[in-house]
């Protein structure tokens, strides 16, 4: 076979020996279903992944998918299991399912995925780790390694004076940076959001108690016999309408400020260096950024003690992988003497397991690797 183009049933034995160091290190193999409800994909990850996912509709109408990824399956039988709520670690390797333009639309997928932990730095540099050392069975010593960490980003907006729906949103707006300089060029001249003819309901509503607000909308709703548009629910309606409120109130960012987040997201370099930045940006802006800040050079250091060259790492805090759960530590290994995909990525989803139906947060982290592009590395074993 040409390991330029490896077949999706390809098996190769580095990946049954790297899932089998890893259950040897602590994490249980598992193999999810292959057939998953969509839904909490759709969720997720947007409807934008609707497009490559092979979906089916069962008899009494649920909708249903080949799994895209293992690690929402991983989760919700995590969550579904005597375990949940308590530490555990699983590591998996099988068949996921996407349509690509190119390539086959099944291949193979090996992860780690660890649930419950409270050393979130221990973690985090355990995650990455074990992830470099798949890079090393498949004969690459020096991958390029990209990290960055949300929770930076999270801190320094939830330290600003703004109304929460405007923070919610540059949060969000932190991994579609085109999104956040519109919105910040909005906060800066003060603009108004949403329909026009929306506006002067939301301007009443604009810093009225929120649930007396709340009870207002959906009462016009009902009157209107609106029962849900679009799979929302009247509540969720309710709630999206008043976001626009607090989005359309009259908050302005000051300029200084704008300077302030832009000065944040040019930080980049090893980690050493980028957390001296880092601690110079919260002394000149008086904006305290612990303990995201703690956490970060924590990590730092357990990295070193596993003998990670940590000046081979690059941070940056404009990096993000695209996923509105990811809660702090993200990273990607690629190919150096290649662009594109990444050969491993993951990081840390804190926040994940509640949208999944957790009635309490779990601590989450993990990774995936693409064992085909790991094969056109190191050729076919």
């Amino acid at each position: 076979m040409n390991a330029g183009s490896p077949s999706a049933g390809i098996t190769d034995a580095r990946a049954d020996a790297l899932a089998s160091a890893y259950e040897r290190a602590g994490y249980a193999r598992v193999a999810p279903a292959l057939l998953q409800p969509a839904e909490p994909f759709l969720d997720l990850s947007g409807e934008d992944i609707r497009r490559r996912m092979f979906l089916t509709t069962a008899p009494g109408g649920g909708e249903f998918c080949l799994r895209p990824d293992l690690t929402i399956p991983v989760a919700r039988d995590y969550l579904a299991s005597p375990a949940a709520g308590t530490p555990a670690n699983f590591c998996y390797l099988g068949p996921v399912f996407r349509y690509r333009a190119e390539g086959n639309a099944e291949f193979l997928q090996l992860g780690i995925e660890s649930f419950g932990r409270n050393d979130r730095a221990a973690a985090d540099a355990e995650m990455l780790a074990l992830a470099l050392e798949a890079t090393t069975q498949y004969g690459m010593a020096k991958p390029a390694i990209q990290t960055g960490d949300v929770a930076l980003f999270a801190t320094l907006i939830e330290a600003l004076d703004l109304a929460p729906a405007w923070k919610r949103r540059l949060i969000k707006d932190f991994n579609r940076k085109t999104n956040l300089a519109q919105d910040l060029d909005r906060l800066v001249l003060g603009g108004t959001n949403g329909r026009p003819e929306y506006q002067g309901v939301l301007a009443a509503l604009a810093g009225s108690d929120p649930k007396g607000a709340h009870a207002v909308v959906t009462d016009l709703l009902s009157i209107a016999g609106i029962t849900a548009v679009g799979g929302r629910s009247v509540a969720e309606i309710a709630d999206r309408f008043l976001e626009q409120a607090a989005l359309g109130a009259s908050t302005r960012l000051p300029k200084d400020v704008r300077a302030l987040i832009e000065r944040f997201l040019t930080i980049a370099g090893d980690p050493d260096s980028a957390a001296a930045a880092l601690r110079a940006l919260t002394s000149d802006a008086n904006i305290a950024l612990e303990p995201a800040l703690d956490v970060f050079e924590s990590r730092t250091g357990f990295l070193a003690a596993r003998g990670v060259d940590v000046e081979r790492i690059q941070f940056s805090t404009a990096f993000g992988r695209g996923f509105d759960y990811y809660t702090g530590f993200v990273f990607e290994l690629t190919d150096p003497a290649r662009t594109g995909d990444p050969l491993l990525a993951g990081g840390r989803y804190d926040g994940l397991l509640t949208r999944l139906g957790s009635p309490s947060p779990i601590a989450a982290v993990g990774f995936a690797a693409w064992i085909e592009r790991l094969v056109i590395y190191g050729g076919v074993a």
